[in-house]
């Protein structure tokens, strides 16, 4: 089997023969069909993401595939079975070996490149403006990266929350695929003034950043009375600093959301809302938007499209 392996921190990943493992007690081998890209990946292959592990180890942090072996203490019913599974990494390899109780099993009329990219990018946006912000409907939603990987799936969800979304993303191309999955109002990142353009749309109650840097400071400026910014990554590279003072005076709330956090100390967070996200997307509510998909070979164009953000919505790495 062939694995996309990080072997040092400052070299590049590089795609290696090595065997088949087996699974221990607990665990299931899976022969993975896809592996949706995430920003996290970049961050992992120079040891820069908060659970990045040790080298070497294969990148991937979400899978697709087909449960084909089990071990000890494993329900063997469980062979033959379609799966995602948020697996921290492993994802870009031919087969891999997880915790059977991450192993979520997929609806029949979701294909393995869908599931792949929908875990970690509807789950983050769930979570976030369903369990940490609370959003409301009617409430005003104003989503930065709103053609990413995430912001693409905070759009979708917050207008099927019943909120007026605004999308700020950096184009015209990009805001149009925003302004299909459902954004109200456009705003283009490289062109028009965030700040003044969110305040004369009256406002924002609820904000989702995945960018930071200078595009939260003017979203922070933009907020009304009570607003809940919920800080989900830097893609920018800039954390920034809150001044708290005007936390104080607008009564504004900032959350940080880390998704895969609650795997270790509030699975049921997850569990929920993978529920809800599974039976909105068998209802037709759901449309996750993969603007590529590359075989295995291909892993470090892929990533590339990540690094220099020619991609909308998900990048998947199929390994048929």
């Amino acid at each position: 089997m062939y694995a996309y392996k990080v072997t040092s921190f400052t070299s590049t990943p590089l795609l290696e023969e090595c065997p088949v493992p087996t699974p221990a007690t607990g665990d299931v081998l899976v022969r993975i069909e896809a592996c949706g890209l995430n920003f996290a990946d970049l961050l992992m292959a120079t040891g820069k993401y908060q659970d990045t592990p040790p080298p070497p180890f294969t990148l991937g942090l979400e899978l697709a595939g087909v449960i084909e072996a089990v071990g000890p203490k494993v329900d063997p019913n469980m062979i033959g079975t379609r799966v995602a599974i948020f697996s921290g990494a492993g994802g870009l390899a031919e087969y891999g070996v997880f915790p059977a109780d991450r192993c979520v099993p997929l609806p029949d009329t979701m294909a393995s490149d869908t599931a792949a990219a929908f875990q970690i990018a509807y789950g983050t946006s769930h979570v976030a403006l369903d369990h940490k912000a609370r959003l409301q409907p009617g409430e005003t939603l104003l989503v930065l990266g709103a053609a990413g990987g995430v912001g693409l799936t905070a759009v979708e969800i917050g207008k099927r929350m019943g909120a007026r979304v605004i999308a700020c993303a950096r184009g015209a191309d990009k805001l149009k695929v925003a302004q299909a999955a459902g954004a109200d109002h456009l705003i283009d990142s490289d062109t028009d003034d965030l700040r003044s353009a969110v305040k004369a749309l009256g406002g924002a109650d609820v904000v989702y950043d995945p960018i930071g840097g200078d595009l939260f400071k003017a979203a922070f400026r933009a907020c009304n009375p009570e607003a809940r910014i919920v800080v989900i990554g830097f893609a920018s590279g800039e954390v920034p600093q809150i001044p708290a003072n005007h936390l104080l005076v607008k009564n504004i709330s900032v959350l940080g959301l880390y998704w895969g956090g609650y795997m270790k100390f509030r699975p049921e967070v997850l569990t929920r809302s993978m529920a809800q996200l599974f039976d909105w997307y068998a209802e037709g509510g759901l449309s996750p938007h993969i603007s590529h998909r590359l075989p295995l070979a291909q892993a470090e164009a892929a990533l590339e499209l990540l690094r220099a953000r020619k991609s909308t919505g998900k990048v998947v790495v199929t390994m048929g």
